[in-house]
């Protein structure tokens, strides 16, 4: 006779919990982040920050007689610089949170699969962070369009169009969503492995902004390019370049597979570290 609320398999298979499949997984962490106090006002940083510093730097920039070396959408998509070290924030509480309070146990006893745990946190964050970053960037680049023509960036100074029906802006608008969506698994991946989320968020921004500082001071232009080409943030936001591509350290799609591969580093390490680490 099995024990009520659990389902006994045949002999040599485990005693497995209702729900805690996939679709379970997804349901609670679900309901978890859309409870969590932080959440939505993370998400809503995010968005303003970006959408904020994209229009202050758009409002800052000038070049009247035209001929400047300016990109209009990777100019309108700065905010981006900022805005990810908020989502990054997010991706790291979507489990910290549970360390720091303990729940970590009564999750992984509702959901003995441990790697199911993550990839429902993984995939309830990546769909918070695409709606927040999808919101983001079309402000931003909307922003840009409206005020980037008043100070001289703009076709009839000989610059690109700033519209989504430019194949190259719409690269860099939707590049720019997957860009904040990889960092927070990045940041969701560090998290789970380091656990405590001071350090997680100091690990997550030291990757981010550690190799441009590296590929400034660095004395060798071969290897500062080489920095960039493996920096996370540096290789990611190549997606954004609309202009001077043949400049670049690294092209635009290539870069932001450098970062996809960071960012399954980073949860495959903690993927490991949540199997073989007690709660």
């Amino acid at each position: 006779m099995s024990a009520p609320g659990w389902d006994l398999h045949a002999p040599g298979s485990d005693l497995r919990a209702p729900g805690s499949d996939l679709a379970g997984a997804l349901a609670a962490e679900w309901t978890k982040a859309r409870t969590l106090a932080s959440t939505g006002g993370l998400l809503l940083a995010a968005v303003l920050l970006t959408v904020a510093v994209g229009a202050a730097v758009s409002a800052a920039v000038s070049c009247p007689a035209g001929g400047c070396a300016e990109d209009p959408a990777k100019i309108s998509l700065t905010g981006i610089y900022l805005g990810q070290a908020v989502v990054a924030v997010l991706g790291v509480l979507m489990i910290s949170s549970e360390y720091s309070a303990g729940m970590i146990r009564v999750t992984l006893a509702a959901m003995p699969r441990r790697t199911t745990v993550l990839a429902a946190k993984a995939v309830v964050l990546t769909g918070l962070v695409l709606a927040a970053g999808l919101i983001a960037v079309l402000a931003s680049v909307l922003a840009g369009r409206l005020i980037l023509p008043g100070h001289g960036i703009d076709p009839a100074h000989g610059y690109p169009s700033l519209s989504l029906g430019s194949p190259p802006v719409l690269r860099a608008a939707a590049g720019s969503v997957l860009y904040l969506a990889l960092i927070a698994l990045l940041s969701l991946g560090i998290a789970t492995a380091v656990r405590d989320a001071a350090a997680a968020i100091g690990t997550v921004l030291g990757l981010l902004f550690l190799f441009p500082i590296i590929g400034a001071v660095v004395g060798n232009a071969h290897l500062a390019r080489l920095v960039q080409q493996i920096g996370p943030m540096t290789a990611g936001l190549a997606i954004q370049a609309t202009t001077g591509l043949s400049g670049l350290p690294i092209s635009p799609w290539a870069g932001l597979g450098v970062l996809a591969g960071w960012a399954a580093a980073a949860l495959l390490a903690g993927g490991l570290a949540l199997r073989l680490r007690d709660a």
